[in-house]
């Protein structure tokens, strides 16, 4: 929803284990892009920020952003050496949170995988880690949306499984058609996951997106002092199975991160997207 600047920014538990000593070689940053596709946005198809081309820019730094778009809309990635679950936090993940009077957050929900079957690919289960917003009464578990492609420049329509419906809106600094024109499936798109309530609010006239105490990417954090770090930090002990039991992973191969608010925010502005800068394994130095 912000505008982008690419600048750099500087369901059992598994078996008990004792953790893993930290990372000491491989490259920190990500190794490789195997999915991205956002939900319909403002910045989706836009050659520097929305596009499959732009998402492989992200690959061995933390110069570059994309955006995942509205409700929904996912990278998936992976490094180069399994991130180990090793004492405090594993990962770092970018975005351009900011705070202050225009404080502007975009929570991005994370989830970790392993290569359980070996194959090297992102086909194993997944485990959200839980932030701080996970056992609130306003989250919503299993939530789905589905987007309808307009095949024009005009608002895209979507309801989702609670009755709702609504739209993303197309605004004047973003004349094009927001539905990702690289989707297999051009009719309409289905994203699944945990809804985050909305922070949109007006603040004295002045429109702001609030963001959580910890555990979300593109989330202005204290607790992540995101003002210095410019990322948020995510620890491996935070994995949870789909029916919200902790689970112990050792090793995290591949990482997810969706946008994990609907706010369609206002005609001006546009939506609210997670944005993504990157990612790193904390244990690499």
């Amino acid at each position: 929803m912000k505008q982008i600047i690419l600048i750099a920014l500087g369901l059992i538990t598994l078996s008990a284990c004792k953790k893993d000593s930290p990372s000491s070689s491989g490259n920190k940053y990500i190794s490789k892009v195997f999915d991205y596709l956002p939900a319909p946005g403002q910045f989706v198809n836009e050659e520097g920020a929305g596009t499959p081309a732009a998402a492989q820019l992200l690959i061995g730094n933390k110069n570059n952003l994309v955006s995942l778009g509205g409700y929904g809309g996912y990278i998936v990635f992976g490094f180069d050496h399994s991130i180990a679950n090793s004492e405090g936090y594993d990962i770092a993940i970018y975005g351009n949170a900011v705070n202050g009077a225009y404080e502007w957050s975009e929570p991005g929900i994370v989830m970790v995988s392993q290569d359980t079957n070996g194959n090297g690919l992102p086909d194993d289960n997944w485990y959200e880690l839980a932030g701080s917003q996970y056992d609130s009464t306003t989250t919503l578990k299993n939530y789905s949306i589905t987007y309808y492609n307009p095949r024009a420049t005009a608002d895209v329509t979507w309801k989702d499984n609670k009755g709702n419906t609504g739209v993303v809106l197309v605004n004047a600094s973003h004349q094009h058609s927001y539905y990702p024109s690289f989707a297999s499936n051009q009719d309409s798109i289905t994203f699944t996951g945990t809804l985050l309530r909305s922070t949109f609010t007006n603040n004295g006239g002045i429109y702001i997106n609030s963001g959580f105490a910890w555990g979300y990417s593109d989330n202005y954090s204290a607790k992540d002092n995101y003002q210095a770090n410019h990322y948020n930090s995510f620890d491996i002990d935070w994995a949870v199975d789909a029916n919200g039991n902790k689970v112990t992973l050792k090793t995290a191969d591949f990482v997810k991160v969706y946008t994990g608010q609907n706010n369609q925010g206002t005609a001006a502005m546009g939506e609210v997207s997670t944005e993504f800068g990157g990612a790193a394994d904390l244990h690499v130095r």
